[in-house]
């Protein structure tokens, strides 16, 4: 008998020790108590006053501790949604790791011609298309930002363009708060209805207050609503160090972890229970080019740090990996997007988004999205660790081939190298004289013909005649309540 034996199932990484957390958790209530927080929403403030918070000048909360940790005690640590096929299910619970694509770039390299333009609807189905035939997308946001649509619908629009491509779970964006409901309507008309809603939600609503600790008429509308709703919420501070935050990473995680606690009070004072995911996309202002850096290590290493704050709270967290700087799928795309992907999967993450993203956010890649999805793929295997058993151990097989054999024709390699090996797809592993045969094709060279092969050849499960033209109805009424406006044509 062994005794006094511990194993790891998977790597792990922590950035934070428990102690650090709790130095942040209690920095970001006083934060709460005594800087206080602004709330432009009427509804919000009336249900924070009536909860004992203190408010001055009109819209300065100041929020007790105790409100917060009692919000906290309500708050699910577990939420399961699932796409328009009803077996696809993300469950959002303590080091399940699911990653999925950005929401919202308004520009494209075009697969065809390389020109750089804007998204079109076309160009977002075509993006959905790509994530329903990745094997390691697991739910999918619209990547692009529909531009030829109305600009006070196009959440309605992009909407349709992700459910036409791809039975996956969603993360949405909503203009506002009818946009949400729109949305919210739609997808119970897809899904059989309300109940069947409550059941299983088919999105997560992605909601951003404005740092340094503000919150929006429209963010605190769309909080209410999808606490009232049952309509799990994302509610994500994205504040920039050295801009919008402190310049130091403790710092920029107290403020982000105040702004959420933000969000999950009224969230939960909306309604007890109220689906609330911790967010926080946080990088630096790079101060030579005044961007906010998505390929940053700061970005990886703060995102790492909050999944350590949201698994103390008990509460799921929504990161970021598979994102860079660069302008076009190139060598500084991978390693950038090779990081990330690792270091959200070692932290135990749950939603992973932005899978894609070039040009800090404004440009969504079709290549740099199949990329990536071998790189998840690579880091899915590292993190399922070694298994060590008497069958893995393998001492009857060496025994039985013994020196200078080899281990091809036993019955122990044919029943476990499919398992225990990971099998590429994109990446070659070829010898030199048979990769210049056939063609002698770099990595971006081939991510684009898998590309072309999804958009051209790849059909998804159809949406029913029907259902579609329910769907179109909703369209066509927000359309009309909104006619005469310009289309996207701006940031």
């Amino acid at each position: 008998m062994r005794v006094n034996y511990q194993t790891n199932a998977t790597p792990r990484l922590q950035v934070l020790t428990n102690d650090q957390v709790e130095q942040i958790v209690y920095a970001a209530l006083e934060i709460l108590q005594t800087t206080g927080t602004c709330v432009y929403e009427d509804e919000a403030l009336e249900i924070l006053r009536n909860a004992g918070c203190v408010i001055k000048e009109g819209n300065r909360v100041y929020i007790p501790s105790a409100l917060v940790e009692n919000c906290l005690k309500t708050a699910p640590s577990r939420v399961v949604i699932a796409g328009r096929n009803r077996e696809k299910l993300v469950m959002l619970e303590k080091n399940n790791i699911y990653y999925g694509t950005g929401s919202d770039c308004p520009f494209i390299l075009d697969p065809y011609s390389g020109e750089r333009r804007r998204y079109t609807f076309e160009d977002v189905y075509r993006a959905a298309k790509i994530a329903e035939a990745l094997p390691h997308i697991d739910f999918h946001m619209s990547v692009g930002l529909t531009s030829d649509v109305p600009i006070g619908t196009y959440d309605r629009h992009q909407f349709l363009a992700m459910l036409k491509g791809t039975t996956k779970p969603f993360v949405i964006t909503a203009n506002d708060r009818e946009g949400l409901a729109d949305q919210y309507k739609m997808a119970c008309t897809v899904i059989g209805g309300v109940d069947e809603w409550k059941r299983l939600p088919m999105f997560v609503v992605y909601i951003e207050p404005s740092s340094p600790l503000n919150n929006s008429k429209e963010a605190m509308e769309k909080v209410l609503f999808s606490a009232e709703h049952d309509i799990p919420a994302i509610y994500t501070p994205c504040p920039i160090s050295g801009a919008t935050a402190p310049a130091t990473m403790a710092g920029i995680l107290v403020q982000g972890l105040a702004e959420f606690f933000t969000g999950l009070v009224v969230a939960q004072l909306k309604k007890k229970g109220a689906a609330l995911i911790m967010g926080g996309v946080m990088s630096i202002l790079d101060m030579s080019t005044t961007i906010l850096s998505y390929g940053a290590p700061e970005l990886t290493l703060l995102s790492a740090a909050m999944t350590n704050v949201a698994q103390y709270l008990n509460l799921p967290m929504f990161s970021t990996a598979g994102c860079s700087d660069a302008k076009i799928p190139d060598q500084q795309a991978a390693i950038e997007a090779s990081i990330s992907i690792a270091m959200s999967g070692l932290s135990g993450a749950n939603l992973i988004h932005d899978v894609g993203y070039l040009e800090y956010g404004l440009d969504g890649s079709y290549e740099l999205l199949v990329m990536s999805n071998e790189i998840i793929g690579m880091v899915k295997r590292i993190l399922r660790g070694v298994t060590v058993d008497a069958d893995h151990l393998a001492l009857d097989t060496i025994d039985r081939v013994g020196p200078g054999g080899n281990f091809l024709s036993e019955d122990h390699t044919l029943k476990y190298f499919r398992s225990e090996f990971w099998l590429p797809e994109l990446i070659d592993r070829s010898n030199w004289d048979t990769w210049t045969e056939n063609g002698s094709k770099t990595m971006r060279q081939r991510a684009h013909e898998r590309v072309l092969d999804i958009i051209e050849n790849f059909e998804p499960e159809p949406i029913p005649t029907e259902v579609e033209k329910k769907l179109m109805s909703v369209i066509a009424e927000a359309d009309k309540i909104h006619e005469g406006e310009e289309l996207v044509t701006l940031l």
